[in-house]
C-alpha cells in the first residue's frame, strides 16, 4: 500500500494554506509533519481523511479496496474527541467501534491496554483530559484501518500514557500500516519528516 500527493494544494476560508505538496508513504512507514503553527499541518491531516476539500493536485492510495474512498482506509485522531458525555466510557467506545466498522481489538481490550479499562462504566464527562485522548486512541486499536492520521496524539498525556501509545503506533507500522502524524515533539518511534512551510 501506498499514499501519493502530487502537487497537493489545500485553501480554507478564501486562503491558500499550502500549495505544490508532493510525498509518498509506503506501508510500514511513519511520517512525522512538521511546520509552523498556521503552516497546514492539520488541514492536511483532514485533507487526507477526506474533511476537507482538495483545491488541485491529486491524491492517490494504492493497494487498498478500490471500492472504498481514501477516507475510508483512515483512521483521523484530531483535537476533537467526539464524545457524548452522558454516555459510559465503554458506551462511547462501542458505539464508535459499531459505526466505523470495527475488526479490530475487543474494546475492554483496548481500554485496558491505554489504561483506562477501570474507568469504562464511568460516564464519558467525567474524564480528564489525558482520559479523554486515551479513549479517543482506543479507536485505533478496536477498528482496523491501514491509514492512521493523529493530530498531535500525544497532546494530554502523560509520559507512562505516551510511550504506551509509542508501542502501539510502532505495532501498527510493523504490521505494515501507514502513519502520518503531525506533531511538534517527538512521536517515540522513528520516522522520517516532512515539513510544511509558512502558510501565505
Amino acid at each position: 500500500m501506498r499514499l501519493t500527493a502530487h502537487a497537493l494544494t489545500c485553501q480554507r476560508g478564501g486562503r491558500i494554506v499550502f500549495a505544490g505538496l508532493d510525498f509518498s508513504i509506503a506501508a510500514g512507514e511513519a511520517v512525522q509533519v512538521t511546520g509552523p503553527n498556521g503552516a497546514g499541518k492539520s488541514s492536511l491531516l483532514r485533507l487526507v481523511a477526506g474533511l476537507v476539500r482538495i483545491e488541485s493536485g491529486r491524491l492517490a492510495l494504492e493497494g487498498g479496496d478500490p471500492e472504498a474512498s481514501i477516507g475510508e482506509h483512515c483512521h483521523y485522531c484530531g483535537h476533537q474527541d467526539a464524545f457524548k458525555g452522558s454516555l459510559t466510557v465503554a458506551e462511547n467506545l462501542a458505539f464508535w467501534t459499531a459505526y466505523l466498522g470495527g475488526g479490530g481489538q475487543d474494546p475492554q481490550t483496548a481500554m485496558d491496554r491505554l489504561g483506562i479499562g477501570h474507568l469504562a462504566a464511568l460516564p464519558a464527562g467525567y474524564l480528564s483530559a489525558g482520559q479523554r485522548r486515551r479513549l479517543a486512541l482506543a479507536r485505533l486499536l478496536t477498528v482496523a484501518r491501514p491509514v492512521w492520521l493523529l493530530d498531535e496524539p500525544t497532546a494530554a498525556l502523560d509520559v507512562a500514557s505516551q510511550k504506551v501509545l509509542a508501542g502501539i503506533m510502532a505495532e501498527h507500522v510493523a504490521a505494515g500500516g501507514l502513519l502520518l502524524a503531525a506533531t511538534h515533539g517527538p512521536l517515540g518511534l522513528p520516522t522520517r519528516e516532512l515539513a510544511i512551510g509558512r502558510a501565505t
